[in-house]
């Protein structure tokens, strides 16, 4: 299997995994274990020289002691960092401290075996008002596997505090057969709308062959209304044949790690991890539905058969082969920040294994990358976006580095 392709971490050392994408080996670094109900830990490993004539990177030196930091986020203004961590935590950084007591802690609820855990959260559009905060994991089943699971939570009396028993269902993928490729991520689009992104179920090329399938939720990108819950499905969401809308948005989607919305452009960007040859960046129209990405028709730009884009298929701005040790995208945002204006509008993005930062700017659909010159992060988990539109990365050894300028 290969959301991170051929990535292994085994006694605090990057080892290579073999190749290929079976359903015995796992390629995510295992979580380094840490207190079961703190998010303050004693370890800080420096930052190597971090320079670049576009930016360089920062690390939040109080943020030491995370476990495999997976998602940073924060409603709009708000100075504050909430870090989930895979393990099962959600931990703040406030005024340049990180906060002993976990915003959240459902660690005892996720499983972290093969690509599962706590893989991303998401702030309501109204959390100034409602509190809400929608929570993505993966949920042990009977098996050594996990289902893909979303909750919501209010905030408590307590700012820094999830209510654990105002937690409400959301939503419930099975996902009992592999434990590769859950996806994903949970974020709100400019329509207000719950977008969740998923992974194909896992296996080789597609095994269970739901990347096309419209009658499963797994590989694809699905679309909710949680102004009330249980959700509803918009009445815009796409039919797909069927005589009512699904909750599907789009199809065709092999391992979206993440995906973002930029309001300005009103785009989505998605990141797809490719299989044995091509990583992918799709970008579309973020009102555009019913777009299918292709697999398992195509990896990237390769078409094994017929025509190439095949007629009915949405081609990607922008794939890159595995050359020099790439191996699976990692996708970002588009900076909206402040601190660096020649960054304004340009994509992040990075690759697991070889921790590149490269930016992605379009003209007419037409792809501009540039890649940052001297910076590299080692094995970059994730990046993150605070409450002012500033970009940072996660890394597999536990690090939070704000990107800033030069």
């Amino acid at each position: 299997m290969r959301m991170w392709h051929s990535l292994a971490l085994s006694l605090g050392l990057l080892l290579p995994a073999a190749c290929g994408d079976s359903s015995s080996y796992n390629d995510m670094p295992p979580v380094t274990p840490a207190a079961a109900t703190t998010c303050v830990g004693s370890s800080n490993v420096p930052l190597p020289n971090p320079q670049s004539t576009d930016f360089r990177l920062e690390e939040v030196m109080s943020a030491a002691g995370l476990s495999s930091p997976m998602d940073l986020q924060a409603p709009s203004g708000d100075t504050r960092l909430f870090i989930a961590e895979r393990p099962g935590r959600i931990c703040i950084v406030q005024n340049g401290a990180l906060l002993p007591t976990p915003f959240l802690d459902i660690s005892s609820r996720v499983t972290t075996g093969g690509e599962a855990g706590l893989l991303s959260f998401a702030f309501d559009p109204q959390f100034s008002t409602n509190g809400f905060v929608y929570v993505h994991f993966i949920e042990p089943t009977g098996n050594a596997n996990g289902d893909i699971v979303v909750e919501r939570y209010q905030v408590s009396s307590n700012s820094n505090l999830l209510d654990v028993s105002s937690v409400q269902p959301v939503i419930r993928i099975q996902h009992r057969d592999f434990s590769n490729h859950y996806g994903g991520r949970v974020a709100f689009g400019p329509d207000d709308m719950l977008y969740l992104s998923t992974g194909d179920g896992g296996g080789g090329g597609d095994t269970l062959m739901n990347g096309q399938n419209t009658l499963t939720h797994l590989g694809k990108l699905l679309r909710l209304d949680v102004s009330a819950l249980p959700y509803t499905i918009p009445p815009d969401n796409p039919t797909w044949g069927a005589a009512q809308p699904s909750e599907i948005w789009a199809i065709g989607l092999r391992n979206p790690f993440r995906y973002a919305f930029d309001t300005p452009t009103q785009r989505l960007y998605i990141a797809d991890v490719g299989q044995g040859a091509r990583e992918e960046i799709d970008v579309v129209a973020a009102g555009a539905s019913g777009i299918n990405y292709g697999w398992n028709i195509t990896e990237g730009t390769l078409c094994p058969a017929g025509p190439c884009p095949p007629p009915g298929l949405t081609a990607p701005v922008y794939d890159y082969d595995h050359g020099g040790g790439r191996c699976a995208i990692i996708g970002g945002y588009i900076y909206r920040g402040a601190a660096i204006p020649a960054l304004e509008g340009q994509y992040l993005f990075s690759d697991l294994c070889t921790g590149f930062i490269r930016s992605l700017s379009l003209q007419n659909n037409a792809a501009t990358v540039s890649e940052a010159p001297i910076v590299n992060v080692g094995n970059l988990l994730s990046f993150g976006q605070d409450g002012f539109g500033e970009i940072y990365v996660l890394t597999a050894d536990n690090r939070v580095l704000k990107i800033v300028s030069p």
